[in-house]
């Protein structure tokens, strides 16, 4: 059985659609990424498969309870880690857990044991006694992954869950969802909409005003593209793309002022173009394809513009 299943999912916010027909599935072991731009979709998923509030339209299940029918069913499979902190500042990071296990039924020694095992394996046992919001963002976020984890979910779910953190922080985070994965086989599904972390899991889905617009593993994704990625500056960029298009008969697309090429041995038609146009290129980059690159592709706008 898939750890989800969801099958032509909406939702709309009155006459705002912000999830149109999504489907997908993820298997046990996974870590699957929901890549968009803010606005794309990703959060309202992230929102409905955490029971938050039921669907619009279509089915999603975890471990084959329904989120909509049996929504308490579902919550016994997950647990949640939300982009905003959901940690009592006032209390401890012993009491915030001790906390979340009596919410889940836990009690007495196990309790306690299941606290002092996930304090030791996020690495927040010194910090135990001290109240969460003396903490750093870095530590905040590993109290949160142990809230999270504490009833031994079959599902991670978090949502943008590097934000705020510095890069040693977001580097830690990663290090240890993924050895999450590895050694005890736990199921993330992550929303994010930085390109290297989507980089990190091992399927991901690109979500675009609602549509799925491609799924598959990173490395299969940026395949599609088919060659380097040239980028061109000129003093006149739109000219330029016209009269490589005319030329050579490929696609030249001017984006946020840049002429973008997608070419198979990028660094031999770079020789080709300024022979080609001598004045008319003052700036070449070459590089190979991204999870950026490929949402290009599929929507013919940057992951990062306004929606």
């Amino acid at each position: 059985m898939p750890i989800v299943e969801v099958d032509q999912l909406s939702h709309h916010y009155g006459a705002h659609q912000a999830l149109n027909g999504v489907s997908f599935t993820v298997v046990k072991g996974e870590t699957f990424a929901l890549l968009g731009p803010n606005g794309g979709g990703k959060t309202t998923l992230f929102r409905i498969l955490s029971t938050l509030f039921p669907p619009s339209g279509g089915t999603a299940r975890i471990l084959g309870d329904d989120v909509r029918t049996n929504p308490a069913g579902a919550r016994t499979h997950i647990g949640v880690v939300f982009q905003h902190p959901s940690l009592d500042g006032k209390l401890t990071v012993r009491e915030n857990l001790i906390h979340q296990g009596r919410l889940y039924g836990l009690g007495g020694a196990a309790l306690r044991d299941r606290v002092t095992t996930m304090m030791k394996e996020l690495r927040v046992e010194d910090r135990a006694n001290d109240l969460v919001q003396t903490l750093s963002g870095g530590l905040q976020r590993r109290a949160e992954l142990a809230k999270g984890l504490l009833h031994q979910p079959e599902l991670l779910i978090l949502d943008e869950p590097s934000v705020g953190l510095d890069p040693g922080a977001r580097h830690d985070l990663w290090e240890y969802l993924d050895r999450l994965r590895r050694e005890q086989q736990v199921t993330i599904l992550v929303t994010t909409h930085l390109i290297e972390e989507a980089d990190r899991a091992t399927r991901v889905l690109i979500l675009d005003k609602g549509h799925v617009v491609a799924t598959g593993t990173p490395e299969a994704l940026k395949n599609e593209i088919g060659g380097d990625v040239i980028a061109l500056n000129g003093p006149d960029n739109d000219a330029l793309g016209r009269e490589i298009t005319s030329k050579f008969g490929i696609a030249a697309v001017v984006l946020n002022g840049t002429v973008r090429i997608e070419k198979a041995d990028g660094h031999r038609f770079v020789t080709t173009l300024i022979e080609a146009f001598p004045g008319e290129i003052e700036s070449v980059t070459i590089s190979k394809p991204t999870l950026e690159d490929v949402f290009i592709a599929k929507t013919g706008h940057r992951l990062w513009e306004d929606q």
